[in-house]
């Protein structure tokens, strides 16, 4: 470690020159809090990731609040933050209602949210596979229409937790129906954690074999079992570009006890810093982000780099 409390910077030969990290923790780790955050709070964490240089930080969610009351304030949030500027701010919409929201609200970057299981599917979205692919297709469309960016998550591209490792080729016929509708982006998620980086590897070459770029997909990894960068790195070895990644370590997986939530934004950047690998993100203003926030949560920050630099300046 240097004297600033920085990784030395040795690259490692056939990686990406700069990663995009697409900042979840202001909606997928806030949604997972058992209690609400004050919408100020929410505002200011926004602003906060910006300012250390986050280029994406997904705001929030027009799910209905019904399902997830913890961000049923997505009107008053999403003028707060709005004007940001030099920063995309992508919410995720459920259907046609939940995009007409988002469009009155001015927003130019949605996301919808697909599963690769028939179990998820029915579980998180109350539907099969196909008949939730078949609600997203009319939304996808119509923000196509009005030029927005459209991100598609695939959730459960790993294992299920009631049908055990999934196939292959049964993810790449999700985000094959996903970049056919017009998603402009995918993000594959590992929602409880189970994948190792021989897997990824395999699942990223089948999507390059049927026609899915590698420059359109996103890695979204759990740490659940301790191998959320390692397995970021195989996706880098890989070309992979865009990494999720949440604040803090902020977030987790309802469906997996031993879940310890998303990939830490700060744990990543610590890596990629060590690589060489170009982020645009200020690491002392996101631990000073991550750690005033664990402060607003009333607990530490699970990420290892908040608790080791916060640890090292006291």
């Amino acid at each position: 470690m240097t004297v600033e409390g920085l990784p030395m910077a040795v690259p490692a030969p056939g990686l990406p020159a700069r990663v995009r990290i697409h900042e979840v923790g202001a909606r997928d780790g806030l949604q997972n809090e058992k209690s609400t955050v004050p919408t100020e709070v929410k505002a200011e964490f926004v602003r906060r990731l910006a300012d250390a240089g986050l280029t994406t930080v997904e705001a929030t969610s027009f799910v209905h609040p019904k399902w997830v009351p913890q961000l049923a304030d997505a009107e008053q949030l999403f003028p707060l933050v709005g004007d940001l500027k030099g920063v995309h701010l992508p919410v995720l919409v459920p259907n046609d209602r939940g995009l007409d929201r988002a469009l009155a609200l001015g927003a130019r970057r949605i996301a919808v949210f697909a599963s690769a299981t028939e179990s998820f599917a029915k579980a998180n979205l109350n539907r099969t596979l196909d008949e939730s692919l078949a609600v997203f297709e009319p939304v996808v469309a119509r923000a196509k229409d009005k030029n927005l960016h459209v991100r598609g998550y695939v959730s459960m591209c790993f294992g299920d937790p009631w049908e055990g490792a999934v196939p292959i080729h049964q993810v790449v016929r999700v985000c094959k129906s996903l970049r056919d509708m017009g998603c402009d982006e995918l993000s594959l998620g590992d929602t409880i954690g189970v994948a190792t980086p021989g897997h990824v590897l395999e699942l990223l070459s089948m999507l390059n074999e049927k026609g899915v770029p590698t420059d359109v997909i996103g890695v979204h990894f759990h740490d659940t079992y301790g191998q959320a960068l390692a397995n970021t790195y195989a996706a880098l070895q890989h070309g992979v570009t865009t990494v999720d990644a949440s604040a803090g370590g902020l977030g987790g997986c309802p469906y997996a006890k031993s879940a310890t939530g998303n990939l830490a934004t700060e744990d990543l950047v610590w890596m990629l810093r060590g690589l060489g690998i170009d982020t645009g993100v200020d690491l002392d203003r996101l631990v000073a982000t991550s750690a005033w926030m664990a402060e607003q949560l009333g607990r530490p920050s699970p990420s290892r780099t908040v608790r080791a630099l916060s640890h090292k300046e006291q």
